[in-house]
Formats: C-alpha cells, structure tokens, sequence
C-alpha cells in the first residue's frame, strides 16, 4: 500500500528500513495488475532457475502494466513531486480534521505523504487497539452524507485514503466543504 505513495524508494526508504524482502503491488503498473518482489540475494537464488521455487503468473511482464509502470515512475521522479503531495494531503488532513472540530465531533488524524487517516473518537490513536475506539457507526453515517456530496471515503473507519498528483486545490477545497456539511449534518 505504501508504494511509491510516500517516497521514491517506498515506506523503507522513507523510515531507513532495510527488508528481507520486498514486495509491490499494482503500483508498478500505474494501477494495472502486477507484482513484484525483490530482496537479499541468499532469498532470491530460492527462486527457479537458481533454486527451488517455481514462480510464474499470467500478468508477469505484461507490456501495457510496465509501460504505465514506467511512466509513473518518470512522473513521480520529477522535482518537486512528492513535496506537492506531502503539502496536498497535509493541507486535505487538517481540513477535515478542522471540519469536525467545528461541528464538535472527536476527531484524530494524521498524514505521510500521499496516505492519510483519520478516526473519529478521542485519541491519540496509536495502535489498533486505540483504533478500535473509533465511532464505526458515525464513520458509516459520514460516509453516506460524503456519497450524497459526491466523495467517495473507503467504506471502513480503519481504511486509509490517498490523494494524487491530479488533485488540485479547488477539489481539496471542495472535499473539506464536503466534510464540513456532513458533519453539520451529523451533529443535528
């Protein structure tokens, strides 16, 4: 999920992790399916026709999922790319953090780059067991007055959400409003 979402070199790169092994998703396609996996060269030669393990798939390769694989990671190579989705999402996180506030609502959320989340409880929330205090019902009454205002949320209270680079200001701005009038509607 962490993708290409939070840096260039992913989630590890960001927070100086080296894994065993990785793995990516759809990502890689441009949102096409595909995976793929790397790691450490002793997990690597496991794999057939140094070792093993046979590993084969129908999508392995695809032309048009690597196409638009490359082509994403041209766009997100670019200067500037992931300061504008940082800013994107941390401007869109408080919005909708400020939007419940004014309507009284308990509210805790947070971003990282192009990935952020929120809970609808008294916080902090730090854990899954902390996130498990969150209003799944008033998340439910949210996400039906977000529908009616044209923003689809993720249809869980513990999903996380993203923003793109084709998210402008005046759909963030329209987003908040969106938020601001469904709490509004949910406190009465």
């Amino acid at each position: 999920m962490t993708g290409f979402r939070i840096s260039y070199g992913g989630a590890q790169k960001r927070f100086g992790v080296t894994p065993d092994l990785t793995t990516l998703g759809k990502v890689i396609g441009g949102g096409l399916p595909v995976g793929a996996y790397g790691g450490r060269k002793d997990i690597m030669e496991m794999i057939a026709p140094s070792g093993p393990v046979y590993q084969a798939g129908t999508l392995s390769g695809n032309p048009l999922a690597m196409t638009a694989g490359i082509k994403t990671l041209e766009l997100l190579k670019q200067e500037g790319t992931y300061e504008k989705l940082e800013a994107t999402t941390t401007r869109l996180i408080e919005g909708i953090i400020q939007a419940a506030i004014n309507n009284g609502i308990s509210i805790n959320g947070g971003s990282v780059s192009a990935m952020f989340g929120f809970f609808l409880c008294d916080g902090p929330v730090r854990n899954f067991e902390e996130a498990k205090s969150t209003n799944s019902e008033l998340f439910g009454k949210l996400h039906r007055e977000m529908l009616t205002r044209g923003v689809y949320l993720a249809p869980s209270s513990y999903e996380a959400g993203f923003t793109s680079l084709a998210h402008s200001d005046e759909e963030i701005d329209q987003t908040i409003e969106a938020f601001e009038q469904s709490f509004k509607n949910l406190k009465n």
